[in-house]
């Protein structure tokens, strides 16, 4: 498995950093050939499902994810969402975590984990360089654009 965390402040609030991030269409904006979909109905929260699609052309493959974990911050406390990954390919979990920074700036923990499939354990250093690479241009994607 490969295990990465991601941190980042920014001068958004709570709430507008929570909404940033857990807008699960928008991830398809940011991460290269890849497409989100929600497929249960709204609101999200516990049982939410979301389906990334990655790929081009015949090499695409599903990331099916489930949030296991809903808690948007509230009255200025942290805010906690878990992503479970139940595809053939992509498995693990992510958590996304928004809590009070300085100067009234929010503070961003990404968490993931996740092991390809069919790789060895003898490639999870490059699997974890990649991601946090991936993950961490889609963050600052997330967090900027509106």
């Amino acid at each position: 498995m490969s295990l990465f965390t991601l941190e980042r402040t920014v001068p958004l609030s709570l709430d507008e950093t929570w909404r940033r991030l857990t807008d699960w269409p928008r991830h398809g904006d940011v991460v290269p050939l890849t497409r989100m979909t929600v497929t249960t109905p709204p609101p999200t929260g516990v049982g939410t499902r979301v389906l990334a699609r990655s790929g081009v052309g015949p090499l695409v493959f599903d990331d099916p994810m489930e949030v296991t974990v809903w808690r948007p911050p509230q009255d200025g406390e942290p805010g906690l969402c878990r992503l479970e990954k139940h595809g053939r390919v992509v498995l693990g979990w992510a958590e996304i975590e928004v809590r009070p920074g300085p100067g009234g700036r929010t503070r961003v923990l990404w968490r993931e984990e996740l092991r390809v499939s069919f790789l060895p354990r003898a490639f999870d250093g490059v699997v974890t360089s990649a991601a946090q690479s991936m993950f961490g241009r889609a963050v600052n994607g997330l967090l900027r654009r509106e």
